[in-house]
């Protein structure tokens, strides 16, 4: 049979994932990878999930955690994000936060609420791609967010016009950005709540990282902004999307959504169509081992990546060739480089795997056209400073050969 033929459009737009296949080769003992920017597991809390799920499977709990679940998620773990919120300036209800299986759903969610095909997503150029792989299958066009309103709300909307829908969103990342490390000033972040509200366009803001900070001054979130602005969280229009992968397990899959309650009850029908609801005893584990551990967790969490990113950006100054630059990033797991431009990351990939068996992620893959082939992404979550430091020697030998 010609599957092909009966597959939908969207099928067109959907690719593996470059970081997907790169981690295959996490499997390979004598690779020193870059690539994954995945959570070192020896530093998940395990004893404290063993605790909670041990909890979730006792004679009072099992029956619960092992059962179907209302759709908006778990009630304590919402109450326990909704005081997390107003730490940040952020005052909700558990009525403005849906739980979803990890934030990569709450994008794909997004992406069907707000994209009809031909429609115009703003992201940044280079931006998450995770986030491109959840909007391209709903058709859209993408074009380049500038958040200093270089561009004016006009210019975005006739250029979406001319392909044959509207503008529906900008996404962003806000705090030490996948793939640059990059944070949005305050400026810059006021700045896209402006253009959002005079294109009137959602906000979708990605805060993956948020907790991952290591120096520097903290900014509020553009959600946080806009409530200031406009003095309730119902009268906005950014969708905040917060997530325990990098703070606490990614394998169990638990983030959330946090907006207003018209935008949650939408998505509530989404969740109840798509998959009804969460894992129960996952949102059951992660409220437990939040509400004991995680302010000590992810401040062990800091010291320990701020101490790898400083390694790297060390190693980075001591062997990178003149020609190469590369971000500093106050939080994060990543560190974006630009190599001279008549060089290609892919290529690059290739000589490295095979003369210095080093990986890492070409940045290509990142931007919504296909550009910046002389970009590539380093992680710096799983190596350790002797492994950090031998990479990075390495990598540098590559480029000099190539």
């Amino acid at each position: 049979m010609d599957w092909h033929q009966i597959f939908a459009t969207r099928m067109d737009r959907m690719k593996a994932s470059e970081i997907r296949e790169l981690l295959k080769l996490l499997d390979q003992p004598d690779i020193i990878s870059f690539a994954g920017g995945i959570p070192d597991p020896a530093l998940f809390p395990t004893g404290a999930f063993q605790d909670a799920l041990a909890d979730a499977l006792s004679p009072a709990n099992a029956s619960a955690a092992l059962q179907y679940s209302v759709s908006e998620g778990y009630a304590p773990l919402r109450d326990w994000i909704v005081t997390q919120m107003e730490a940040l300036d952020i005052p909700c209800t558990r009525e403005n936060v849906l739980i979803t299986s990890g934030s990569q759903q709450a994008l794909d969610y997004l992406g069907k609420l707000l994209l009809s095909p031909g429609d115009t997503a703003l992201v940044g150029w280079p931006t998450y791609l995770g986030a491109l792989g959840a909007f391209n299958a709903y058709e859209p066009h993408y074009d380049r967010l500038a958040p200093r309103g270089n561009r004016s709300a006009a210019d975005y909307a006739e250029a979406a016009h001319a392909n044959g829908g509207r503008v529906k969103f900008a996404y962003a990342s806000v705090d030490f950005a996948n793939p640059t490390g990059e944070t949005l000033d305050r400026a810059s972040r006021e700045g896209i709540l402006t253009l959002a509200d005079e294109l009137d366009i959602a906000v979708i803001e990605d805060s993956a990282y948020q907790v991952l900070r290591y120096d520097g001054t903290p900014i509020p979130p553009m959600l946080a902004l806009e409530i200031a602005r406009k003095g309730s969280i119902e009268n906005c229009r950014t969708l905040y999307c917060g997530s325990f992968s990098k703070s606490l397990a990614p394998g169990l899959r638990v983030g959330w959504i946090c907006g207003a309650s018209e935008v949650i009850g939408r998505l509530v029908l989404m969740k109840q169509a798509a998959d009804l609801h969460s894992s129960t005893i996952n949102q059951m584990a992660i409220n437990t081992v939040a509400r004991s551990v995680f302010a000590d967790h992810t401040a062990g969490l800091r010291r320990t990546y701020a101490a790898r990113r400083d390694a790297m950006l060390a190693a980075l100054e001591t062997h990178m060739p003149d020609g190469v630059t590369w971000t500093r990033p106050e939080g994060g797991m990543f560190v974006w480089i630009t190599l001279p431009k008549h060089m290609d990351g892919a290529d690059l990939l290739r000589t490295s795997l095979e003369s210095q068996r080093v990986a890492f992620v070409p940045g290509q893959a990142f931007f919504a056209d296909r550009s910046g082939a002389n970009t590539l992404r380093l992680s710096f979550s799983l190596a350790d400073d002797a492994k950090i430091e031998e990479g990075v020697r390495r990598l540098a030998a590559a480029i000099r050969a190539f």
